[in-house]
């Protein structure tokens, strides 16, 4: 291992955003909830089954492209709504309209809430970068470049591929490699040169099934055993972890 606690062969880096880089991932989760919790009262009245920020989220929308998210989660509940198409109204009871309805809220908490950043992880990002590894950031999220600019880190990364990329390319979102995969492609870089840093479960299945040279999983809220079920190599609660100190 090298001193930034990867694999001598390790040639670059790619890092989710939501859960990684910021602490965006706990106001995506309270979004979700309002969301389908909303819905679900209208449809089953007052005595609904509200989603749950921890189990729901982390099993059916964590990491996922926003309508993956919806489609999966209501599939959990046996639920199913029209398709509709990506720009319906936040109202629409269709899966893009419930998207939607999501990103709005998301919009607002983060216009009145803010964004930080995890300093361990812009450290680690630094340190990576001043050892010569290229880096990506790799995001289901459309509004990842307005959140890299709000926390001044878009010049931390040689390749973006985000929400906004994957559909111009029609890549089909995590648990699926291909935005991971595109992501070292435009790098320059073998899939099994390059590490993964995730948060989700979802992106834990995306680095086992690219065949990534190294999967980190961050545990963020004491998920360890599952990050490690669902394929990482190492779990740490921070970056700062895995070294590069300057």
């Amino acid at each position: 291992m090298t001193e930034l606690g990867l694999p001598e062969d390790i040639q670059a880096c790619l890092f989710d955003l939501d859960g990684v880089v910021t602490k965006t991932a706990v106001v995506h989760a309270a979004a979700w909830k309002e969301t389908f919790d909303a819905f679900l009262r209208e449809r089953d009245g007052e005595h609904f089954r509200p989603f749950d920020t921890a189990r729901d989220y982390d099993e059916y929308v964590d990491g996922r492209p926003r309508a993956d998210g919806v489609r999966t989660f209501l599939s959990s509940r046996g639920i199913e709504l029209p398709e509709g198409t990506p720009d319906d109204p936040p109202d629409a009871p269709t899966v893009h309209g419930l998207g939607n309805r999501k990103n709005a809220l998301l919009l607002e908490k983060i216009r009145t809430e803010g964004v930080q950043a995890y300093d361990g992880t812009l450290r680690y990002l630094e340190a990576v970068r001043a050892q010569g590894l290229r880096t990506a950031i790799v995001s289901s999220s459309a509004n990842c470049q307005d959140v890299l600019r709000s926390i001044d880190a878009e010049h931390l990364f040689d390749v973006r591929i985000d929400g906004v990329v994957a559909a111009e390319r029609g890549l089909p979102g995590k648990p699926h490699p291909d935005t991971f995969l595109a992501a070292a492609r435009d790098l320059g870089v073998e899939p099994a040169r390059a590490a993964v840093f995730e948060d989700a479960l979802a992106g834990m299945d995306a680095g086992r099934a690219g065949r990534f040279g190294h999967v980190v999983g961050v545990d963020r809220v004491g998920q360890a055993d599952a990050l490690y079920a669902h394929g990482a190599d190492r779990v740490v609660k921070d970056l700062a972890e895995l070294g590069g100190k300057e």
